[in-house]
């Protein structure tokens, strides 16, 4: 197991930590919402260990002061683009084969840190499968990210974590699966702030409004 650098959810996760030699499912309604502030710490600590990283078709191309920001060395991290990735439009609709041979190779080879992959909705079960095979052979954690729509379909990977934003700065965490009992509730974590002090009130002001409007309507 490999820490996730947030005690909260250390205390939620089977042994403590990120599993290795496995995959584990990130589903999310959108990118962006805070999944690599997430998984920044156990990236950052891998990277220290002189163990590089590779990401398969993210949403956008790395930002390096923002990663930088977050301990993350873009000298120890290797991007794959897929042809589908590349022709725009098609992305999230079709299986990329080209990736997904890549994804499996890299999981078999045992010489990487952590694996990111960003994986279309429409991907065969099969390929899922032999995903969770490669991943065996995989000494660090192998994260697949992937639409919160695929929660209700089955999957291999023996955690799958649901994330949705819960405000400015704050990750819902719930645990769909994992080996033990059911979560009793979903995890709130704090991350790593990006918002200035004057936009973090603006949006957290933004973010209460819709709630008072009804009350000042109705008192009108």
């Amino acid at each position: 197991m490999q820490p996730s650098g947030h005690d909260e959810l250390d205390t939620q996760l089977p042994g403590g930590g990120w599993p290795l030699g496995t995959l584990t499912e990130l589903l999310l309604p959108h990118a962006g919402i805070g999944e690599l502030r997430l998984l920044a710490p156990v990236l950052a600590a891998l990277q220290r260990e002189q163990r590089s990283l590779m990401w398969f078709d993210p949403p956008a191309a790395p930002c390096a002061w923002a990663l930088s920001a977050l301990g993350i060395d873009l000298r120890q991290l290797v991007v794959v683009r897929s042809r589908v990735a590349l022709k725009g439009p098609a992305r999230g609709r079709l299986p990329a084969a080209d990736i997904l041979w890549a994804l499996e190779q890299a999981l078999k080879s045992g010489h990487l840190g952590a694996v990111l992959a960003w994986l279309p909705a429409r991907l065969p079960a099969d390929a899922l499968r032999r995903l969770q095979l490669a991943a065996q052979g995989h000494g660090g954690p192998a994260f697949l990210l992937r639409d919160a729509q695929e929660r209700s379909r089955p999957s291999p990977a023996p955690l799958r974590l649901l994330l949705d934003s819960a405000g400015p700065d704050l990750l819902r965490v719930a645990l769909l699966k994992r080996r033990g009992p059911p979560q009793a509730q979903p995890l709130v974590l704090a991350l790593p702030p990006v918002l200035s002090a004057p936009a973090l009130a603006r949006a957290l002001a933004a973010r209460q409004a819709p709630a008072t409007q009804p009350r000042a309507r109705a008192a009108a």
